[in-house]
């Protein structure tokens, strides 16, 4: 549990058959983002990717009702094929960034990846974000495998 002094935050751990080298390229290809971000039946209309330390990226998704939803934010730090740092923040709510946190580990099956997704202004943006990352993962396990 998050104690009320501490920032809610979320943090997923999943295995992958695949070298971290191929889990890497899904987070830094803007055409892998949108093969698979966005949760269940919403898709990714728009990825953009400039994965160097103060560069950019940018994603649209739609849902199926035809509302956009765009996310950006400023990569922070970069260790190819270990670890990827980027603020997030939605087009609509700029003044609430958070922070995703992309570490990888070779393992004897392939790749560990621990997602860690922390500074949310309440318990609400953390649970719904939390759900949005298990939709975009498992479709990421998907591109994965390929």
């Amino acid at each position: 549990m998050v104690s009320n002094k501490e920032v809610p935050s979320i943090k997923v751990v999943r295995q992958f058959q695949a070298p971290p080298a191929r889990v890497w390229q899904a987070w830094v290809s803007a055409e892998a983002l949108k093969q698979w971000m966005g949760p269940g039946p919403v898709v990714c209309l728009e990825a953009q990717a400039d994965v160097r330390v103060g560069g950019s990226y940018r994603i649209l998704m739609q849902s199926p009702d035809g509302e956009h939803h765009d996310v950006g934010g400023t990569y922070r730090e970069i260790q190819p094929n270990r670890k990827l740092v980027f603020s997030w923040a939605w087009k609509s709510t700029p003044e609430h960034e958070s922070l995703v946190t992309v570490e990888l580990r070779a393992i004897d099956t392939g790749t560990e990846m621990t997602l860690t997704h922390e500074a949310f202004r309440d318990e609400a943006a953390r649970d719904h974000h939390a759900q949005g990352w298990e939709g975009c993962l498992a479709k990421l396990e998907g591109v994965i495998a390929g």
